[in-house]
């Protein structure tokens, strides 16, 4: 006993869902306990995939049994009216022959994502996926997969640090058979190993410390037709248009700052990953982006078609943000022409937006191309957050990860980026109408209107500007301002008379169903400092305060070590707890409210 002690004494234990692990108290491997959000987030989209695989097996098997029996039946109609003599092998030819004919003209009923054949279609049995973590570490994101996810076959686990596949061979170990038998760890460069298993993986995940950018080429190859492949980018500085050249340089696209930059990350993220797919004559289906704590993390599967990806730049558009008020207009990158059933691809017709703001009169900011199409699908959303709900005491980030996907159904899908309603109402000085108001006012004009999970203050709308200006000029007329300076973007949008007469009287949409059911969409963070930590093995300096706090870069100088978290600092246990966002809707706003997206920027 006294021996295992000895052994365990620079290790501590770390329990996360129904996995263990090992950490070392010197920091040698990464670990962050805030990315149980990203790791249970990962299990319900890895549960719904295996789900829906299933199904679309079955569906093309149905698909594959009724043409048999077709080609059964026309082969016994044929055979009567030949001579008895030909032999049983010869039906049996023929049948064959007409059922791989048939089994691609067959498929269309089928959905989009289920006639592309995936890889794991060409046989009558479904092998269990087979699931690759580039990037490993300590190993327990493969180990939560292996244990918690049923009907998965293989997971294998990379890393390209020696200290890293020990301690994840070390913590295979430690969970048992159940986890010896599935979980195998490499030493290797995932790049390297990807490019040399291609299409060998249906699912593919990626979670790196900083950008995933030098990952996309050989992922994009490694994943199976129809695969998936999950992605983090915790680099949101560049993402978010602190440092647009290098955004460019990493991902393909230049960022325009806005309210919206969160969500524009996203775009971008897939946007870039679309682009590396489409190299290969790959595309992909974005099922689930979000944006939680910290970062950007998207689901996408990857299809192989020569043809879908002419489609491509009917996804992309470029982005002109005015710099005088909140307005923003996408430029759709490509279109297509329908002439006599032929469908033909062209530019884009533009520019969408004249030299100045129609609205302020300033001039415009250019960024992208950013991905335009959706970036859920809506089925899978509802289909993972029923199957959460189904098993509550599964994922220790229950309330987290409903709270993100409550808002996430409950979004307009087809409506790229949103405003802030807070920021529209800076822009004229006034004071703000409350979300229920504004959103009223919308739909009563109309339009579609809807929250998004990237902000609490944030709505997306299918109203042009001229409309949302409008339902501003008509609120400050109830509401006067003191007068502005001339020149400001303000009073150049007041200055004109609306064209709209807006009714702020309470619609019945205006509250979502999570609304009116109190449910809570935006938590806050469960403690102080909740976000990115110390790269492993780097020596914890004053400069870290902005990650750590003071108190524990005061500890770590003092060579005082916690065992509550993954950096070997001390937590501050007396902080306060902080407070929550209140979705309090019916009440005008008196002054705008801050969110954490300065703190974030700020914090990479």
């Amino acid at each position: 006993m006294g021996e295992v002690e000895d052994k365990l004494k620079d290790f501590e234990i770390k329990r996360e869902g129904e996995a263990e692990i090992l950490m070392l108290k010197s920091n040698a491997v990464f670990f962050n306990p805030v990315q149980v959000n990203n790791r249970d987030m990962s299990i319900a989209v890895l549960r719904t995939f295996v789900a829906k695989r299933k199904e679309e097996h079955e569906a093309l098997m149905n698909k594959r049994n009724k043409s048999h029996q077709k080609g059964n039946q026309s082969e016994t109609s044929v055979q009567n009216g030949e001579d008895a003599s030909t032999s049983q092998q010869d039906e049996m030819d023929v049948v064959g022959e007409q059922e791989l004919n048939q089994v691609a003209d067959e498929t269309s009923d089928l959905p989009k994502e289920a006639t592309k054949a995936p890889s794991w279609k060409v046989t009558k049995e479904l092998k269990p996926p087979v699931v690759l973590e580039a990037l490993a570490a300590s190993g327990l994101r493969s180990l939560r997969y292996a244990r918690e996810v049923d009907g998965l076959g293989k997971v294998v686990a990379l890393d390209n640090d020696k200290a890293s596949v020990e301690a994840c061979k070390r913590n295979i170990k430690f969970n048992g058979a159940s986890a010896v038998s599935k979980v195998e760890a490499h030493l290797a460069d995932a790049r390297v190993y990807m490019l040399t298993h291609p299409k060998e993986f249906d699912v593919v995940d990626l979670d790196p410390y900083g950008s995933p950018s030098i990952f996309l080429d050989s992922a994009v190859q490694a994943v199976g037709d129809g695969g998936l492949l999950m992605c983090t980018a915790t680099d949101m500085a560049v993402l978010c248009g602190t440092n647009g050249e290098v955004c460019y340089s990493k991902y393909g696209s230049y960022p325009v700052k806005g309210k919206y930059c969160h969500e524009m990350a996203l775009r971008i993220l897939l946007a870039s990953i679309e682009s590396h797919a489409n190299r290969y004559k790959r595309y992909i289906v974005p099922v689930l982006s979000v944006f939680m704590d910290f970062y950007v993390r998207v689901f996408v599967r990857v299809f192989t078609s020569a043809s879908e990806i002419k489609n491509t730049p009917l996804k992309l558009s470029y982005v002109y943000q005015c710099v005088g008020c909140d307005s923003f207009h996408l430029q759709p990158l490509g279109r297509t022409i329908t002439k006599n059933n032929s469908v033909k691809h062209a530019p884009g017709i533009g520019p969408v937006v004249p030299q100045e703001c129609s609205d302020c009169g300033k001039k415009f900011n250019v960024g992208g191309p950013i991905w335009s199409a959706p970036i859920h699908d809506q089925d899978w959303v509802v289909s993972t957050l029923t199957d959460i709900r189904s098993m509550k005491d599964r994922y220790p980030a229950y309330d987290k990860i409903t709270s993100v996907l409550t808002t996430v159904s409950e979004e307009l899908h087809d409506i790229p980026l949103f405003f802030s309603l807070h920021n529209i109402a800076g822009t004229v000085k006034c004071t703000s109408p409350s979300a229920v108001m504004f959103q009223s006012a919308v739909l009563n004009a109309g339009y579609r209107i809807s929250s998004t999970h990237v902000n609490p203050l944030g709505l997306k709308s299918d109203a042009p500007w001229e409309v949302i200006w409008d339902i501003m000029r008509c609120w400050v007329k109830n509401h006067p301002i003191k007068e502005q300076p001339r020149d400001s973007s303000g009073t150049a949008i007041l200055a004109k008379s609306p064209k709209l007469e807006a009714n702020f009287s309470r619609a019945v949409a205006a509250l979502s169903k999570a609304q009116a059911k109190k449910v809570k969409r935006f938590l806050p963070n469960p403690e102080r400092h909740w976000g990115p930590k110390v790269r492993a093995g780097r020596k914890i300096t004053s400069k870290h305060v902005s990650l750590l706090g003071p108190e524990a870069i005061n500890g770590a100088l003092n060579g005082v070590v916690s065992h509550e978290d993954g950096n070997g600092v001390v937590q501050d246990e007396s902080a306060p707890e902080p407070q929550g966002i209140e979705d309090d809707e019916n009440e005008p706003s008196t002054k705008r409210q801050k969110t954490g997206e300065d703190e974030l920027a700020s914090e990479h």
